[in-house]
């Protein structure tokens, strides 16, 4: 392969590059060693430098300053970038994150009002506000300066929120390189920006190399594609957060049970194990605790908060469980619903905190796109998530007069309404999605990335791969498949449902490469079903797709391969 020899780099990694639109050898080094020359500069967005000055002036007449964020992981660590931006600049920063059963998602006039009876005069978006006109109004009407920064896009047919400023790449007339930040990049943006007026060479060298670990966080989280400047503010983050300097992440990490002093983080670690608990505060209970965890300096402080986050996120997990068993008999025995094109399942009194994982757990068991609603005293609240080539706001779009409010993005997707409304959403919702679907059947697909043999698999060629790091959306973990492999010895299941396997390379009496152990360990979650259903046995070859493992157990650690996929090889 032309990239692989011109790179010097190994051919299934070339691969791996090749099919992420990466081509020439400058390109491949660029994507697998960035750093802080690859960020741009955010003067570049549109609104900038008319929020920075106006950010300035509030600093320097010591006007107190409202931050107005999100509950999300997105949302609440953008808060934290901004507020420590400005108390740096020795700025007065508050803050307000909507309670999420209580206000709902997006900016609030009766928060406006509240804040400018406080003498607050300027007010800062953080991932919302690009549909907030009517707020934008009400802020006009009361005096109030409005700085919009938000990531997700504005609505198809109409104006943007009449605000002093909007700092957002995906706005028209935007020039900004990077179109897919996620807020609390761009809320990074802006304290970059606001910083370096004041110490350009500090802001470079420390503030921003430490805000990274915070804007990492977020940018896996919130699942935006791993590419371009999102990845290297996601690697840089990454690095930093082997260090954690401030006691909530410190606390966070011993919750989560990670310690990157003893093992380098990953984006699975951000998404699986960090993100989940950050975000239980806001679908569970309060998330300006979660900007508490994230300024506090106290240990202990931290020590409380990051456990109450861990028992919000298990509390979270039972809750989700109990919907999905209802969702799931539903599915099983509702043929009307089993044959839609666009899901759309409704129930009373579901947590509100748990409609878009549900949503997500749909997906993944129908691949078709799902919303999910909770009905509470009248109204329904939905959440959605879509499949790829499906537009899913769209379809929302299509219904506008029936919400009250809504808003997301192609793929992600929420929304309130009046109860009684709900069959009319079903109704057209169902029509859409025969319409829009028409001809396509839905189906999981296994991609796979590479061919490449089991005894290929050396600790050199895994350390080259690790390069690939973060993993996530836009830079999925890579699927490898391995044809012919013989099965060495019996299946060993574990806990009814899963396998291990001992595999080789079938290579007729070929000898393994060198740096392989010519064997390797197989790990199948779920998939015990599957090796019985196909008469897997000792002897057996089959064909293997999967993803490769690094296991750290002190006994049987190593390198492994997760299967995802086996079939019985084709044998002439």
């Amino acid at each position: 392969m032309e990239l692989a020899r011109e790179a010097r780099l190994p051919e299934v990694l070339a691969a791996l590059l090749v099919a992420r639109g990466i081509k020439r050898a400058d390109e491949a080094f660029t994507f697998l060693n960035p750093e802080m020359a690859h960020l741009h500069d955010p003067l570049r967005m549109k609104g900038m430098e008319a929020a920075v000055e106006r950010l300035e002036r509030a600093i320097a007449q010591r006007e107190p300053i409202l931050l107005y964020g999100d509950y999300d992981v997105d949302g609440t660590t953008a808060v934290v970038l901004l507020k420590t931006a400005i108390e740096m600049r020795g700025g007065e920063a508050r803050f307000h994150v909507p309670h999420r059963l209580r206000e709902g998602y997006g900016l609030q006039s009766s928060v406006l009002e509240a804040a400018y009876a406080e003498g607050v005069r300027l007010v800062i978006t953080v991932d919302t506000g690009m549909r907030a006109v009517a707020e934008a109004e009400t802020a006009r009407r009361l005096g109030l300066d409005l700085i919009i920064t938000d990531h997700h896009l504005p609505a198809a047919d109409e104006l943007p929120p009449d605000a002093l400023a909007i700092v957002n790449p995906n706005q028209p007339g935007c020039e900004y390189p990077e179109k897919a930040l996620c807020g609390a990049a761009i809320a990074l943006k802006l304290a970059e920006a606001l910083l370096m007026r004041h110490d350009a060479e500090k802001t470079r060298e420390k503030t921003l190399p430490s805000f990274l670990k915070m804007a990492a966080i977020a940018t896996i989280a919130d699942a935006v594609p791993l590419k371009g400047e999102n990845r290297t503010i996601a690697t840089l983050g990454l690095r930093g957060l082997r260090r954690p300097a401030g006691a909530g992440l410190r606390a966070l990490f011993k919750v989560a049970a990670l310690d990157p002093a003893t093992k380098e983080l990953t984006g699975y670690d951000v998404a699986f194990r960090l993100a989940p608990r950050i975000n239980a505060a806001g679908r569970m209970d309060v998330a300006s605790e979660v900007i508490e965890l994230f300024s506090t300096r106290s240990a202990e402080r931290a020590a409380e908060l990051a456990t109450k986050l861990d028992r919000l996120n298990r509390e979270r997990r039972d809750e989700e469980a109990r919907a999905l068993a209802a969702i799931e008999k539903r599915l099983a025995t509702d043929e009307q619903l089993a044959d839609d094109m666009l899901l759309v399942v409704d129930g009373e009194g579901w947590h509100r905190g748990v409609i878009g994982i549900l949503a997500s757990r749909i997906v993944e068991r129908t691949a078709k796109p799902a919303i999910v609603v909770s009905v509470e005293d009248g109204v329904a609240h939905g959440s959605g998530r879509s499949v790829e080539g499906f537009q899913l706001l769209n379809a929302l779009e299509s219904c506008a007069d029936l919400f009250t409010r809504f808003g997301g993005h192609a793929y992600a997707v929420g929304f309130a309404m009046p109860a009684e409304r709900l069959d009319e959403l079903k109704r057209r919702l169902t029509e859409y999605g025969a319409k829009e679907m028409a001809g396509r059947a839905p189906e999981h697909v296994l991609r796979i990335d590479a061919e490449l043999e089991l005894d290929r698999i050396t600790p050199v060629l895994v350390g080259w791969l690790r390069k690939m790091e973060p993993l996530g959306h836009g830079n999925p973990e890579p699927v490898f498949l391995a044809q012919k492999a013989r099965v060495l010895t019996a299946p060993r299941i574990m806990k009814e449902k899963h396998i291990r396997l001992d595999l080789a390379q079938n290579r007729d009496g070929i000898s393994p490469r060198s740096g392989s152990t010519g064997t390797m360990k197989a790990v199948g979650w779920d998939m015990a079903a599957r090796v019985a259903e196909l008469g897997i046995r000792e002897g057996s070859l089959i064909d293997v797709a999967y993803k490769i493992r690094e296991n750290d157990h002190p006994e049987y650690g190593g390198i492994e391969i997760q299967m995802v996929g086996v079939r019985l090889s084709h044998t002439v």
